[in-house]
């Protein structure tokens, strides 16, 4: 659906843009040695280089190039061979140099694309989103404010660390899709392994640019909000901030160009200071470091060294393995996701001896619906299952095999998410093993349909519906544990 805001004088359109810095995943900083490790006590990941202290003269992390330009690739963008870093000047009292090495002019990466799904019920309705660049930089520190009354304290640590500014064009028109956007590219991001993604530890953030039009006309100011560390948080402020442009441009006031904050309790965005332009920022070539000017073979050797990116598996998992377009975006959304899917699969698929794509809808199913609800009750993730891909396995053999039934294998998988169990000890353990005893079945079956004889009519009359009912009693009255096509057959043979 088209998203529009309505005001009291007719529709309006958002415009949105999202400069997304994310820490890249090195154990060094950008320009020194000093290490990157998050928690660690303020000021003791702090270099001479980090600290701006005279004569020191930073040298370029190789394994930071290496993955800026694997992510590059793996979002289908130009990789430049020759770039170059700027100096841009401003003054924060948690940066020492005083500036901050970046790239503006000529960045390592050109122009890419992402491409989204904004409704994950519509899989197969998707939208690019142009990349504009990606440039390297390093990071600044942190302010504390809250560790004495009248005084902010620095904190270093973060100084100098790493950072990819990935830079959307503004195509993006609606909350979801700046929502999808982000979250795609925390996906890549993951996949790569250039950055963890975790926003919550400030890994990754984004600067949201919003401006709103008449739809069809040219682009309005835009605002920019700073420092937004979550995909939900992304989308409410493009939510807010658009629709307090149209109330002011309603009113007849104009928008600033400016810098905003969100603030998460409210729900709203607050001004910060005035927009500064890229000449505010007195750019110009840092003199103490040399282009980079990338070899062929290391462009050759980071192309080679990506793994099976998302939309790649996601194709693969639908015409290959046979897999629903929602079950292959559920399991491909995060990289962990896939892997442990993956080891899922290959288990099954040697336990019950069989190929790969002849156990993978009932292994997907299994873990998109069962093993994720189970973990959503407990409140833990996949990467803390108590049920490894391999004890999976073994249980999805046992129903496969048809030594337990689909409902006993509920059973015993919250056994074994309490237990740590085998499922096959707790199968034995606790007498599960189904039964396909003929003789049992039909007189169970028998006694169902003697108790039910209105519906036994019913059925004969038309009612075919019924049969499910009749099928549920008489598992229930075998303890679950009957073979179910056992069940169906001796019910179709009784009722004719």
């Amino acid at each position: 659906m088209t998203y529009r805001i309505t005001g009291t004088t007719g529709e309006w359109e958002v415009v949105i843009g999202l400069e997304v810095h994310a820490q890249i995943a090195t154990a060094s900083k950008l320009f020194s040695g000093a290490a990157t490790a998050f928690g660690a006590e303020p000021n003791t990941q702090v270099s001479l280089i980090d600290a701006a202290m005279p004569g020191m003269l930073p040298v370029p992390n190789r394994e930071c190039i290496r993955q800026a330009v694997r992510t590059g690739i793996a979002i289908n963008a130009a990789i430049n061979p020759w770039s170059r870093f700027d100096r841009k000047n401003y003054f924060y009292a948690d940066l020492p140099q005083g500036y901050q090495i970046s790239q503006l002019y000529h960045p390592l990466v050109g122009e890419g694309a992402v491409e989204i799904t904004p409704d994950d019920k519509h899989p197969d309705q998707t939208k690019v989103i142009g990349v504009e660049r990606i440039h390297v930089e390093q990071d600044a520190g942190k302010l504390m404010h809250d560790q004495h009354p009248t005084q902010s304290y620095v904190d270093l640590n973060r100084s100098g660390v790493a950072l990819m500014e990935i830079v959307s064009k503004p195509d993006m028109r609606s909350p979801a899709e700046a929502g999808a956007y982000l979250a795609k590219l925390r996906t890549i991001l993951r996949y790569v392994g250039s950055c963890d993604g975790n926003m919550d530890q400030g890994s990754m953030r984004a600067d949201v640019n919003v401006s709103v039009r008449r739809p069809g006309a040219p682009f309005g100011t835009r605002t920019e909000t700073k420092n937004v560390n979550s995909v939900r948080f992304v989308m409410a402020t493009v939510d807010y901030e658009a629709k307090r442009q149209v109330k002011v441009l309603e009113a007849g006031g104009v928008i600033a160009q400016e810098t905003r904050l969100f603030d998460p309790d409210s729900g709203t965005t607050r001004s910060m200071r005035s927009k500064e332009d890229a000449h505010d920022y007195r750019y110009f070539p840092d003199p103490d470091l040399l282009p980079l000017v990338l070899d062929p073979a290391f462009i050759d050797e980071c192309r080679a060294s990506l793994p099976e990116l998302p939309d790649a598996k996601r194709q693969r998992y639908a015409t290959t393995l046979g897999l629903s377009a929602y079950n292959a975006g559920v399991l491909t959304a995060e990289a962990e996701t896939a892997r442990w899917f993956e080891a899922l699969l290959a288990h099954s698929a040697q336990l019950q001896g069989k190929a790969e794509a002849d156990v993978a809808r009932a292994a997907a199913n299994w873990l998109t619906s069962e093993l994720f609800g189970a973990l959503n009750k407990l409140g833990t993730g996949l990467t803390d299952s108590p049920v490894s891909p391999e004890a999976g396995a073994a249980l999805l053999a046992l129903v496969g095999k048809g030594t337990i039934s689909g409902s006993i294998a509920k059973h015993v998988l919250e056994k074994m998410l309490e237990s740590g169990d085998a499922p096959d000890v707790i199968v034995a353990r606790e007498g599960l093993t189904q039964t396909s005893d003929s003789g049992a079945i039909e007189a169970a079956a028998a006694a169902v349909l003697a108790a039910n004889a209105d519906k036994v009519a019913q059925y004969q009359a038309g009612k075919l519906a019924l049969f499910g009912f009749f099928v549920g009693q008489t598992m229930k009255a075998m303890g679950g544990k009957a073979n179910p096509q056992l069940v169906n057959d001796v019910l179709k043979a009784k009722l004719g």
